[in-house]
């Protein structure tokens, strides 16, 4: 059995988005579709992996634009803070954001998609507390 570190690193693999968020918007990445067959073996169809990839709703904080959760008018940060930090797993809404999929190598040496989005800074509903593989959105 893998450690969590590995198994979280593999879920969201290091990929340069080629992305900058900017105003008050966030740039995550969402977490990466299974492989193709679970631990027990049982294989997965394309149509399975290709639901899972679209309506996962767990992301990964990477960057902030420079107005993210700032008054607009002032520029000071918010009464309450920053809802989360750079490194945060957090929920996301399942529709909105500008996603995009960016290919890269795994480390089979096959070819996938990392996806990504960038959402307004009030669009974040929660951050992910406990372990962020875990997590499933009933859609």
């Amino acid at each position: 059995m893998q450690n969590n570190e590995s198994a979280l690193e593999e879920a969201f693999p290091p990929i340069d988005p080629g992305l900058k968020p900017v105003g008050g918007r966030v740039l995550v990445q969402f977490k990466q579709a299974p492989k193709k067959t679970t631990a027990s073996g049982i294989i997965l169809v394309d149509e399975t992996k290709e639901t899972e990839k679209w309506n996962t709703q767990v992301a990964k904080v990477l960057a902030f634009g420079n107005l993210a959760f700032r008054k607009r008018d002032t520029l000071e940060p918010w009464p309450e803070g920053s809802w989360c930090s750079v490194g945060d797993y957090v929920r996301v809404p399942k529709w909105g954001g500008d996603r995009v999929a960016v290919p890269f190598v795994n480390k089979w040496g096959e070819e996938e998609e990392a996806l990504f989005s960038v959402f307004n800074d009030h669009e974040i509903i929660s951050i992910v507390t406990g372990d962020p593989l875990k997590v499933k959105a009933f859609l």
